[in-house]
């Protein structure tokens, strides 16, 4: 059975053996897609625009998508509740409904990112 090709699969194992047997094997980096933590992030709290809703907003972040996505769908899983990522301007913006600088605060320093405006 060493002859046979994979056709399909849902595993992620299968698609990185795939990806290193075709060569296309991206190189694995520790934060989705950001090869430093040269970035200090700044926290915020918006209600005007919002009718009257609280939203914690992250700003000054690294504008790579990969990175915003993961991020935000971490922290919308921790602090369970929703959020979105925006690319505007000339850096990374994360809003997370709610006041929830102390959830984000404790998983900023778990993953050893720097941050103010606390």
């Amino acid at each position: 059975m060493k002859n046979t090709k994979l056709v399909w699969s849902d595993d992620p194992k299968d698609k990185q053996k795939m990806a290193e047997a075709d060569g296309k094997a991206k190189p694995a980096s520790d934060t989705n897609g950001l090869k430093s933590n040269n970035f200090v992030a700044v926290f915020r709290i918006e209600k005007s625009g919002r009718g009257g809703k609280t939203v914690t907003v992250i700003d000054m972040l690294p504008k790579v998508e990969t990175f915003l996505k993961d991020l935000t769908k971490e922290l919308k899983s921790k602090c369970g509740t929703g959020g979105t990522y925006l690319m505007d301007g000339k850096e990374g913006i994360i809003e997370i409904q709610g006041d929830k600088r102390d959830a984000i605060k404790a998983l900023f320093e778990k993953k050893g990112f720097k941050f103010k405006g606390m």
